[in-house]
């Protein structure tokens, strides 16, 4: 009461103020009102334009987003091969930072750079980074990932041909405590959630990997979901999760697994190595499949997507029950060929110019696509599924033609092109 009481004191009788110290007193008032508001807008137009600048709020993205924008260590904390031939090797990954992980979609995949020795001649680092991408093979976890590469060997028939660039990498010099960079999950092929539709699981050899994230995620979350797998492998020497799918199927009746053995073995048994001899044809659907209505989910060689995806729209499954992703450069026509569509004719020499790199080089057909063509040459290009569905390697065109043996699946903005299925059918000029 006694601040108060001298606070009054102080202020002039309201009575003994002349017109002229009123005006004075309102005046100083309306000053004193405009400074603190051109204060408080100078202060709100400075903080966000400051804020994202601090290493500090960028590192809580992550936590509160689920993902992250750029690259991301992560630390291989095990690896383990999952095949009695030690060809499919999984690494197990935590992040380097310690932020907990949000669930992904079961079916995504990881983007990854790699620094592979021998660098291309002109180049100071004696490295050269590529960029692959390789499907999640376990369901959401908090405390980390785990991904499974399989050996890319040259075809029997093509002795000649090298081994693939990153599965070599990653079985011979990846090991444990070795950091990666890494990209946030992505990819559009991921299970629907929707337990009323039985799931019917399609794979052939690595394209196993998907379907383990979603039938792991499916046998945690939806137990009593009815599940189909098909698996499709020469024998149960690269009969990858062999025992892991073994037990899960004893422990959940709802899910049916379906080992489809092409050349098995002396020792192989059917009815308990696999249940199936030959190959996944629509002719083993249609005789094992029970009638109604299911979402079938896709990933395998091309030549199995080349005649599974056609035969299982002929048979009527609807468009949007069939799922698939594709390895390498797309495989499948979204709506079959195109009778006017024009044959791919590529020139067997053309000058591509990458304007930001300030480089041109010769175009000698010995890759399969531009993308191939600018690692070769020490050439980084951001790339992601590597098959034409992502868009990640979209590339301004900023003069020739660009050509695809097949339509990709994304809509590609008029002036761009997909470096991963596309071949210059004449000189080019590339924002790259």
């Amino acid at each position: 009461m006694t601040e108060i009481n001298t606070l009054a004191q102080s202020v002039p009788d309201i009575a003994s103020v002349t017109a002229s110290q009123l005006l004075a007193y309102i005046s100083v008032a309306l000053l004193l009102q405009a400074f603190a508001c051109v204060v408080f807008a100078m202060w709100r137009r400075t903080v966000p334009a400051c804020a994202p600048q601090s290493a500090a709020y960028e590192d809580v993205v992550p936590a509160v987003n689920g993902a992250w924008s750029d690259w991301r260590d992560f630390r291989v904390v095990r690896r383990e091969f999952e095949d009695a031939a030690q060809t499919q090797c999984s690494f197990h990954l935590q992040a380097v930072d310690g932020v907990p992980l949000t669930p992904f979609q079961p079916g995504q995949y990881l983007t990854f750079s790699l620094k592979l020795p021998g660098g291309v001649a002109g180049t100071p680092s004696g490295v050269r980074t590529i960029t692959r991408c390789y499907s999640l093979s376990d369901r959401p976890a908090a405390a980390g990932y785990r991904i499974t590469i399989k050996r890319a060997l040259a075809p029997a028939d093509r002795p000649e041909l090298p081994s693939g660039q990153s599965s070599s990498f990653f079985h011979d010099h990846v090991h444990e405590g070795d950091v990666l960079q890494v990209k946030a999950p992505s990819g559009h092929f991921f299970i629907d959630p929707d337990a009323t539709v039985p799931a019917v699981f399609i794979a052939g050899g690595i394209g196993i990997t998907p379907m383990m994230s979603m039938l792991r995620w499916c046998t945690e979350e939806q137990p009593g979901r009815l599940v189909h797998l098909y698996y499709g492998v020469r024998s149960s020497n690269v009969h990858a999760f062999k025992l892991v799918l073994e037990e899960l199927a004893a422990a959940h009746a709802a899910f049916k697994l379906n080992a489809v053995y092409s050349s098995p073995t002396a020792a192989d048994v059917l009815g308990h190595d696999y249940q199936h001899s030959g190959h996944i044809d629509l002719a083993l659907l249609r005789r094992t499949l029970p009638h109604g209505r299911h979402q079938f989910y896709v990933c395998g060689t091309p030549p199995m997507m080349r005649s599974l995806i056609p035969a299982l729209r002929e048979w009527g499954v609807q468009p949007d029950d069939i799922h698939f992703e594709a390895f390498g450069p797309a495989s499948v026509r979204p709506t079959g060929l195109v009778s006017n569509e024009p044959a791919l004719v590529t020139s067997a020499s053309v000058a591509v110019r990458f304007s930001r790199s300030g480089r041109t080089l010769a175009w000698d057909a010995q890759d399969d696509n531009l993308l191939d063509f600018a690692e070769r040459h020490g050439l980084p290009v951001e790339s992601g599924c590597r098959s034409g569905r992502c868009g990640a390697c979209q590339t301004r065109l900023l003069s020739g033609i660009v050509t695809y043996a097949d339509k990709p699946d994304l809509d590609i903005p008029k002036g761009h092109c997909l470096l991963c299925v596309g071949k210059p059918q004449s000189a080019l000029v590339l924002d790259a």
